[in-house]
């Protein structure tokens, strides 16, 4: 097993997460326990994973047959927008643990902001105070909240987010919501933080590849490491978390062995200077209950 010391992060209510996370969006349930198994052992102790993914059971199987405490893990998972409102949301905790088969969760943030139905939202939000108060999580959150929704949720609720987990990556980075973050102690969480959605297919015709980006890859041979394991030390050295996901187990050690190289304050800048300003995953405002809804299954 490899021992590289991957940060610990505190969120703005104290609780500890470590740095990078394993993540397992699009994994099939039938790889799930395989995968989480093999990243488990290879050292993470952060595992990222939502009710929409359908997968939530086989990570469950995972931490259970991993041998580590229950307290070595760190797990996460996403309330899905099918479940927004008060009490819809208390049951999704109680669908999401019994999944997992765990007591607590660690960190339950809600998926999307749904601005077409923002009260549903607040609710959700408030929600997930409850169960804050009620030891139920260890902190609450958000995920893919822009700077309105997120100055919206501020207004009507009392407990700040612990995170929001948003798309970045060279190409994408949202400086201007990574900056009211940290006006208001929110830690920003990288979900595609290598770039995989700007190579994977389904979101536009024109792909670029941040893998061989030229800059990138300049830095990466510098240093003899791959452009992925310069892009996770980019997030981790700006104070980000980071969520990479792989089902390949050596593409799992990669993405893991980024602790014992530094890039330089050149070299950071370069990559910040690659943002393009394009999202590649779908825009927040148009995930609405009548496109994006399903039913969350039982636990």
């Amino acid at each position: 097993m490899t021992t590289n010391p991957i940060p610990t992060l505190s969120l703005n209510d104290g609780t500890k997460m470590p740095a990078l996370g394993y993540g397992v969006f699009q994994t099939p349930p039938q790889e799930t326990v395989d995968v989480v198994t093999e990243a488990l052992r290879t050292g993470y102790r952060h595992v990222d994973t939502a009710a929409a993914y359908g997968n939530e059971r086989e990570v469950g199987r995972a931490i259970a047959g991993s041998g580590l405490e229950r307290d070595e893990i760190f797990v996460e998972t996403k309330v899905w927008i099918s479940d927004y409102g008060y009490d819809a949301t208390l049951h999704a905790f109680d669908k999401s643990a019994g999944k997992l088969g765990i007591e607590t969760i660690d960190l339950l943030i809600l998926h999307q902001a749904l601005p077409s139905r923002f009260d549903l939202t607040i609710e959700a939000y408030k929600a997930l105070e409850t169960l804050l108060a009620d030891g139920k999580v260890r902190a609450i959150g958000v995920s893919n909240f822009m700077p309105d929704h997120l100055t919206s949720l501020l207004e009507a609720t009392t407990v700040v987010p612990a995170v929001n987990q948003i798309e970045v990556h060279p190409y994408f980075q949202q400086k201007d919501l990574q900056e009211l973050h940290a006006e208001h102690d929110i830690l920003t969480q990288a979900w595609s933080p290598i770039g995989g959605i700007t190579f994977y297919p389904g979101y536009g015709e024109e792909r670029r590849s941040t893998l061989a980006d030229p800059t990138i890859g300049q830095i990466a041979a510098a240093h003899d490491r791959t452009p992925a394991q310069v892009m996770l030390r980019w997030h981790l050295q700006q104070g980000r978390s980071a969520i990479p996901k792989s089902v390949t187990p050596a593409r799992i050690a990669e993405n893991f062995a980024v602790t014992d190289f530094e890039l330089t304050g050149d070299e950071l800048a370069a990559i910040d200077a690659l943002d393009t300003g394009v999202r590649g995953g779908p825009d927040p405002a148009a995930v609405t209950l009548e496109t994006f809804g399903r039913e969350i299954p039982e636990a």
